[in-house]
């Protein structure tokens, strides 16, 4: 893992939460994905996987766990971590975080990966970011460029497609340090009442020179979606 984590807060809803809320804010997340794709990578044999979360937020913690589970093989995760928000500038929206991961498939892994990302957010029709994450486990850091353009279809409909190129520094493989994948699709969400809203993505990951070094040249794209239901209370 991870490579998702911007997903992963968008699925959870947590850009709405109050940075300086005095009440504890709650977020419920469930969805599925028919491929599980990090830093580019099929991460199973094949199927999908489902996926469930609880993110609570006060001030400018946040708390979550999450689990998933795969549809066509033996194979769960479990994702435990904490962030915090950083108030560098109004038009810059920041985080640091740490995560453990546990997972169970045919063998047992965990790693703890600390990661920041930062996101300009002056302009929404045109939002980069740069995420970073540090993996124990592996003794390297993947790095994620991102645009993203937020379109508003109405009170309820936002449509935000997206590029992503990923670098790879021994995060995964120690083959080759640099142009890891590139990454594009259309996110969106759907607001069904308040605190309420349904999220998807479809995308599509290209391989770059890190993973045809590892795995070849052959049949490494990959396209994949995936939809979440998350209520904010």
């Amino acid at each position: 893992m991870n490579g998702a984590k911007s997903m992963l807060l968008l699925a959870l809803g947590l850009a709405g939460v109050p940075a300086m809320a005095l009440e504890p804010d709650f977020v419920v997340d469930i969805g599925w994905d028919s491929r599980y794709i990090t830093e580019g990578r099929d991460n199973l044999a094949g199927g999908g996987i489902g996926w469930g979360a609880l993110a609570a937020s006060i001030g400018d913690f946040t708390g979550y766990a999450r689990v998933g589970r795969a549809d066509s093989e033996h194979y769960t995760e479990w994702n435990f971590g904490v962030e915090y928000a950083l108030h560098l500038h109004d038009q810059i929206e920041a985080f640091v975080g740490l995560q453990r991961i546990e997972s169970y498939g045919d063998e047992r892994c965990n790693d703890t990966e600390f990661f920041a990302e930062m996101a300009l957010v002056q302009w929404d029709y045109l939002v980069p970011s740069l995420a970073y994450t540090y993996s124990t486990e592996a003794g390297g850091y993947f790095v994620e460029l991102s645009l993203h353009s937020n379109w508003h279809l109405g009170e309820r409909l936002t449509l935000s497609p997206y590029i992503t190129q990923g670098l790879d520094y021994q995060y995964v493989t120690e083959a080759h340090n640099g142009r890891n994948h590139l990454q594009f699709g259309v996110e969106a969400e759907y607001a069904l009442a308040d605190g309420l809203a349904i999220t998807g993505h479809i995308s599509r990951t290209q391989a770059g020179h890190d993973i045809t070094l590892e795995l070849g040249d052959d049949g490494l794209d990959e396209t994949f979606a995936g939809v979440h239901l998350n209520w904010a209370f």
